[in-house]
């Protein structure tokens, strides 16, 4: 079984269901996880019940034998691929970029190349004693970030 055998059979319900695939992978043992996430919202069980159900009428088990996990884009993972960016404009992500800084920022822009962040930081300021909060509004190419997922808030 390949990915574009999957893609070909169920893509199109992927996309009726108002979701994207942010992941699908497909082991030498044929052990299949296929990622999802929506459009506008959250993915409900229905959603990973429905498309697997929906796998199954597609692939027979007789003629191929596989195991299949449908699942959400969890809210811990790092973001796969550009719709996830899209979709999170306008919103607070954790970044970790390439050198080792971390920081929370709205994601303000985002293209195939690069993401523009919205962030505040305490900085030494001229003619003040104590260090303030400086704003910044900074694009970063793809090369220079590590990850970015979404901000969790306990608060």
């Amino acid at each position: 079984m390949n990915i574009s055998d999957i893609i070909d059979a169920i893509g199109s319900e992927i996309v009726a269901r108002g979701c994207f695939i942010v992941d699908l992978t497909v082991s030498k043992d044929n052990d299949i996880v296929l990622t999802i996430e929506s459009e506008n919202g959250k993915i409900e069980l229905d959603d990973c019940v429905s498309l697997s159900r929906l796998f199954e009428t597609r692939f027979d088990r007789e003629v191929e034998d596989y195991s299949l996990t449908v699942s959400s884009a969890g809210l811990d993972q790092p973001f796969k691929v550009f719709k996830q960016f899209a979709k999170a404009i306008g919103t607070k992500v954790e970044v970790s970029l390439k050198g080792g800084k971390k920081m929370v920022a709205t994601l303000t822009e985002a293209d195939e190349e690069s993401i523009t962040l919205r962030y505040s930081q305490k900085e030494a300021v001229e003619g003040k004693k104590k260090k303030e909060m400086v704003e910044h509004v900074d694009r970063f190419t793809m090369d220079q970030v590590n990850a970015v997922r979404p901000f969790i808030d306990f608060n």
